[in-house]
Order: C-alpha cells, then sequence, then structure tokens
C-alpha cells in the first residue's frame, strides 16, 4: 500500500516522533493536527554530510531535477508540508529572502514532503515565485540524505557558492536567524571561516537567539 509504504519509509530514515505521526496520518487521508511540536533550534553541526546530496525530484512541471541545477547559487533548501502549520507560517519569510537576496547569488528552493496536487494547489494559492521540488518516499529520501538521523518539518538547509553545507535548522526560521546564517555563508564564500568553523559557530550562535513566538490559539 503506497501510504504505509510511505509511512514506513519514514521511520526507516529516522523522520520520527511527531513528523512521522503527521505524515503518516496526512498521507492516510485523516485531518492533521493543527500544528507540530518545537524540535531542536538547530541540526547538530557533526550530523551534517559535507556537501549537497545528489537526488532527482519532480519540478511543478513534473521535469526531473537535482540541487546542482543552481550551480554558483548559495542554496537555502527548506523541506516543508502543506499540512505543517510551522511551515506554512514560514513561507513568506522565504519568499522575502528570495526577492532581497536573489541578486547576491541566494536561492530557495522548497522540498515538499508531500502529495503533488495538495502541493501544486498550495503553491497556487499562496503566490510561491521560488523553486518547488515534489515528492513521498523520494523527499523523505531526499532529506535523509543530509546526514540528520531526526528531522522535524519544517527542515533547512544553507549551502555556499560551492555547494558545501554550512548549517542546517530544524523548526521554523526567524528572520534573525536566516540574517546570521545568510551573514556566515556570505563570509564562508569570501574565504573568511571554512564550512566546518562556520558549523560549529553557527549551531552554538543560533541556539541563543529566540525562536518563533508561539501562534496564539
Amino acid at each position: 500500500m503506497k501510504t504505509a509504504a510511505l509511512a514506513a519509509a519514514v521511520a526507516v530514515a529516522g523522520l520520527a516522533g511527531a513528523v512521522a505521526y503527521f505524515a503518516y496520518t496526512q498521507l492516510e487521508g485523516r485531518r492533521a493536527p493543527a500544528s507540530t511540536p518545537p524540535p531542536a533550534p538547530a541540526a547538530p553541526a557533526s550530523q551534517l554530510v559535507e556537501t549537497l546530496p545528489r537526488f532527482q525530484l519532480a519540478d511543478r512541471a513534473g521535469q526531473l531535477r537535482s540541487l546542482q541545477d543552481w550551480p554558483d547559487q548559495a542554496l537555502i533548501v527548506n523541506f516543508w508540508a502543506t499540512w505543517c502549520a510551522p511551515c506554512r507560517r514560514e513561507i513568506p519569510l522565504l519568499q522575502q529572502l528570495q526577492r532581497d537576496h536573489a541578486a547576491e547569488g541566494f536561492q530557495v528552493i522548497g522540498i515538499a514532503v508531500d502529495f503533488r496536487d495538495k502541493v501544486l494547489a498550495y503553491a497556487d494559492e499562496m503566490g510561491m515565485d521560488y523553486p518547488l521540488l515534489i515528492g513521498e518516499q523520494e523527499a523523505l529520501d531526499a532529506a535523509a540524505a543530509f546526514g540528520v538521523a531526526t528531522v522535524g518539518l519544517p527542515f533547512t538547509v544553507f549551502s555556499d557558492r560551492q555547494g558545501r553545507i554550512v548549517t542546517a535548522h530544524l523548526g521554523e526560521l526567524t528572520a534573525a536567524q536566516a540574517d546570521l546564517i545568510l551573514d556566515t555563508v556570505r563570509r564562508v564564500d569570501a574565504g573568511e571561516t571554512s564550512p566546518t568553523d562556520a558549523r560549529i559557530a553557527l549551531e552554538a550562535a543560533l541556539a541563543a537567539l529566540p525562536g518563533p513566538e508561539s501562534p496564539e490559539d
């Protein structure tokens, strides 16, 4: 059964806890919870792979694309789902980052862990203006390929222009966190620090910043 196989893949890939439960219930057609519990503020630097992994997912037009299709750009790779409330709240910030920093060579790529028809409808509704890659099992495999054993949604990975991963953030991203990370990516691209040193420094710096405000009920 397609949905049961996808739920099993979540567990195998390490996308456990709240994310696995919410994904399973959505893919079974039941109602999703209004929000997900907040995960850890940052992915441990030691778990991340060093460079962007190679995988292919279909874009909005159904064409297979990989992250390597955006060479010489610093990528902001955001894993999300239509049923994930923090993901939905985060989308305006990602759109703003795309508009404000595209000229500097930053590119937002959304990877939807969701059904294709739901993603396309939601993207049109929100006017999402950055590239989207879409998958079910394939998107789960893509998330696991970044090397983090336990991932919540949203999950955002930042790379420099050479495809080296600088850091990853688990949970809803704030503007202050994004500014700090993008500034660090600029320093990595300028050769002022290494990706490894940047990862370690950012892990501590991000933990010290306040997270997003809890939405009112």
